[in-house]
């Protein structure tokens, strides 16, 4: 009996596994903290390559209703990398009267949670330029590091940080 219970546990466990066509989109939309919005705003549009679109507000009741804040009203300003519905969505929020804790990223084993963003590039050589003109430091030992194998020859990582401290990689290929 025990084994016919487990199997049928089982059994709906796999049934219920989430698939690609249960979901509206499979790209997926990141929301941040920041401590200064214009300058986040400013680094994510000039630096990376993000453009502004329309945000929106999220009022206090609603956002501690839904668990996201302590009653603390959001607003939302959108960056997107791309075009049409599977672009990229970075939504920026900056809430200065909750004194947030800024982010550890000393190195991405500092803490738990997400770490770090991957910006796919076309190329690397000009994504330096970008940062060198806009005067950010790269982590990277001088500025992109060749991706070992077994990753394909040819292809550079560039780690940088934005200005909170969160890390960034632009991936791709030196032209």
């Amino acid at each position: 009996m025990r084994t016919i219970v487990l199997a049928i546990t089982l059994g709906l466990f796999s049934f219920a596994s989430a698939r690609a066509e249960d979901f509206g989109s499979t790209t997926i939309d990141l929301g941040m903290v920041v401590g200064n919005l214009e300058k986040s705003a400013d680094f994510y549009t000039k630096v990376v390559g993000f453009k502004e679109v329309d945000g929106f507000e999220v009022p206090g009741d609603f956002a501690k209703e839904a668990g996201l804040t302590d009653g603390t009203a959001l607003k939302v300003r959108v960056f997107v990398l791309g075009e049409g519905k599977t672009a990229t969505k970075l939504k920026l929020m900056e809430l200065p009267a909750t004194k947030p804790a800024p982010a550890d990223s000393a190195t991405i084993h500092s803490r738990l949670g997400f770490r770090y963003l991957t910006i796919m590039v076309t190329d690397t050589t000009t994504a330096l330029e970008r940062l060198e003109k806009n005067g950010i430091k790269t982590v990277s030992k001088g500025g992109a590091v060749e991706l070992p194998k077994p990753f394909p020859s040819g292809v550079f990582l560039t780690v940088f940080r934005d200005p909170d401290g969160n890390l960034i990689e632009f991936v791709g290929p030196k032209k």
